[in-house]
C-alpha cells in the first residue's frame, strides 16, 4: 500500500490532533477537509472540479432538509421551559411528592431529568439548570456530594437519548431513516436507563440512609387541596406538552417536524400563562414553604408582566439561534470532511482494513462500540456522530448477525446502540461536558474529585444498558414493530 492510499487515515490523525487545540470544531472539520482536498489535488487523487459540487451538496443535504428544521424548534421548546420557570416549579413539585421516600430529592432530580429529556436534547441547559436549582438544596440537606453530583449529571444526559432528541434527528438524517421510527426505538432504552438510576438511588439510600437524609415533612402544601393544586399547576402542564409532542409522533398524527412546531408553540403558551396570566390574577408561585394560600399573592400589572415576558422570549430566541448556528456550522464542516474522505477512498480503505482483521460481525460491533466509548473521553457527541456514523454505519449494514436482528432493523438497532454509548461521553473525564457544566455552577464546597467519583456508578449503569440492548435487540425494536404492524 503506497503512501497516497493512506491519506484518509492521515485525515483522521490530523482531525484528532486539531480537536485538542480548542479551536471551533466546525472550522477544524471543514479546514481538514479542504487541506486534504488540496493535498489530494497535488498527488492526483482529487480533482479540483469536485470542490464545485460542495455548495450544492451542502445546500441540498442541509439547508433544504425539512427534517433538520425540527432542531431549532426543539431547542426553543426546551429553552423556553427553562427560562419561564416551569422547570423550577416542576422540581419543587417532585420534591414535595417524594419527600417521604429514601433519597427523595435525588429521585426528584432523576424524574425531573427524565421529563426534561422529553422536551429538549440540550444537555448543558438541563445540567446547569438542575445544578442551580437542586444542588444547593441537596447540600443543605446533608446529601453526600458524590451521590448528589452524580445524580444531577447522569439525569441531565438523558435528553440525548429520550425522544424528541436532537441527536436522534441528526442520526436519522445521516442514516436516511425515519425520525419517527428512531424516536420510537429510543423510548424503552431511555426509560430503562432512567429506571436503573431510580433503582440504584433507592437501594443505595435504603442501605445507607446517611447518604441522603429524608426531606422535611413540612415542605410544600399541607392539605390534599394544596397538593392537588400544586400538581395541576406545576406537574401537569409540562407532562401534557410532552404528551402532545410524543403522542402526535407515536400515534402517526404528525411528523417529527410538525410535532416540534407544536412543542415550540406549546412552550410559548405555557410560558405566557406562567409568567403573565397567573401573576396578573394573583396566583402565587409555588415554593417549598408550608402554605396552601395560593390565591393570596398581590396581583401584578398585566402589562408589566407582558413586557417581562417579551424580554424572556427575546432571550430564548437569541439562545436558540446561537445553539442552532453552532450545530449547523458543525454540519457544514462535517459534510466537507466526509465528502473529501470518501473522494480519497476512505470508505474502501476502512472496509479493506476491517476485512483484513477478520473480526466478523460481532467483533466489528464490539470494536466500534469500544472506539466510540474511548472517543467519548475526549470529544462531544455531535463530533463523534458526524465522524463515526457515516463511516461505520454502511459497513455494519453489510454484516450478517444471523437471526439476532434483521437487515432492515439493523440500522435502527445500531443507531440506538451508538446513542446509548454516546451518553457516556458527557460523563467520562477528562472532557465530560456534563461535569464541566456542573462544576462551573456548583458551590465551592463541591470538589471535582467528588464529581468524578459520583459519575462512576452511573457510567457503569449506562454500559449495562448498552450491553442489554446489544444482547436483547427487542428492547429497542419491539415498540417499532408493534406500531408499524
Amino acid at each position: 500500500m503506497v503512501l497516497v492510499d493512506l491519506l484518509p487515515i492521515f485525515m483522521f490523525v490530523a482531525l484528532g490532533a486539531l480537536l485538542f487545540t480548542g479551536f471551533p470544531v466546525a472550522f477544524i472539520l471543514g479546514g481538514v477537509g479542504l487541506a486534504f482536498g488540496f493535498i489530494g489535488i497535488l498527488v492526483g487523487e482529487f480533482a479540483f472540479v469536485r470542490f464545485m459540487l460542495l455548495p450544492n451538496r451542502i445546500f441540498g443535504g442541509i439547508m433544504t432538509n425539512l427534517i433538520l428544521t425540527a432542531i431549532p424548534m426543539f431547542i426553543f421548546m426546551g429553552t423556553m421551559l427553562e427560562k419561564s420557570g416551569i422547570a423550577r416549579d416542576l422540581l419543587n413539585c417532585l420534591q414535595v411528592l417524594l419527600r417521604r421516600v429514601p433519597g427523595g430529592l435525588a429521585l426528584a432530580v432523576t424524574l425531573m431529568g427524565t421529563i426534561l429529556a422529553a422536551t429538549t436534547g440540550i444537555i448543558g441547559a438541563s445540567v446547569i439548570m438542575m445544578s442551580l436549582l437542586a444542588l444547593p438544596v441537596m447540600i443543605e440537606r446533608k446529601y453526600d456530594h458524590s451521590l448528589a453530583t452524580g445524580t444531577i449529571a447522569a439525569s441531565g444526559t438523558l435528553g440525548i437519548l429520550i425522544p424528541p432528541s436532537i441527536m436522534l434527528v441528526i442520526m436519522a438524517d445521516l442514516l436516511s431513516r425515519s425520525v419517527g421510527n428512531l424516536f420510537v426505538a429510543a423510548v424503552f432504552p431511555g426509560l430503562m436507563l432512567a429506571s436503573f438510576y431510580v433503582i440504584y438511588i433507592v437501594v443505595r439510600c435504603w442501605m445507607n440512609p446517611k447518604l441522603a437524609p429524608r426531606l422535611d415533612g413540612m415542605l410544600g402544601p399541607q392539605t390534599g387541596w394544596g397538593v392537588f393544586w400544586m400538581v395541576i399547576r406545576s406537574f401537569v402542564p409540562p407532562v401534557i406538552l410532552i404528551g402532545m409532542v410524543l403522542g402526535s409522533i407515536l400515534g402517526g398524527f404528525a411528523t417529527p417536524t410538525e410535532a416540534a412546531g407544536v412543542g415550540a408553540f406549546g412552550a410559548l403558551l405555557l410560558g405566557f400563562i406562567n409568567l403573565v396570566v397567573l401573576p396578573s390574577v394573583g396566583i402565587q408561585e409555588f415554593s417549598l414553604e408550608p402554605t396552601d394560600h395560593v390565591f393570596e399573592a398581590p396581583k401584578r400589572s398585566f402589562w408589566a408582566e407582558l413586557k417581562s415576558y417579551y424580554k424572556t422570549v427575546a432571550t430564548v430566541v437569541e439562545s436558540t439561534a446561537l445553539t442552532n448556528a453552532m450545530i449547523f456550522g458543525i454540519f457544514i464542516g462535517a459534510t466537507l470532511f466526509s465528502y473529501v474522505f470518501r473522494a480519497l477512498g476512505g470508505d474502501h480503505l476502512v472496509i479493506d482494513l476491517v476485512n483484513s482483521l477478520g473480526l466478523g460481525a460481532w467483533g466489528l460491533l464490539f470494536l466500534i462500540m469500544g472506539i466510540v466509548f474511548i472517543l467519548g473521553f475526549f470529544f462531544d457527541w455531535i463530533e463523534i456522530t458526524l465522524i463515526v456514523l457515516p463511516v461505520f454505519a454502511p459497513i455494519i449494514a453489510q454484516m450478517d448477525f444471523g437471526d439476532h436482528v434483521s437487515k432492515f432493523e439493523m440500522t435502527y438497532w445500531f443507531a440506538i446502540l451508538l446513542a446509548v454509548n454516546l451518553q457516556t461521553s458527557f460523563l467520562t473525564p477528562p472532557f465530560g461536558f456534563a461535569l464541566f457544566y456542573l462544576k462551573a455552577v456548583a458551590p465551592k464546597s463541591v470538589k471535582i474529585q467528588e464529581i468524578y467519583a459520583g459519575i462512576i456508578p452511573f457510567v457503569l449503569l449506562q454500559l449495562t444498558g448498552l450491553a442489554l440492548v446489544m444482547r436483547f435487540p427487542e428492547i429497542a425494536l419491539w415498540l417499532p414493530r408493534v406500531l408499524l404492524d
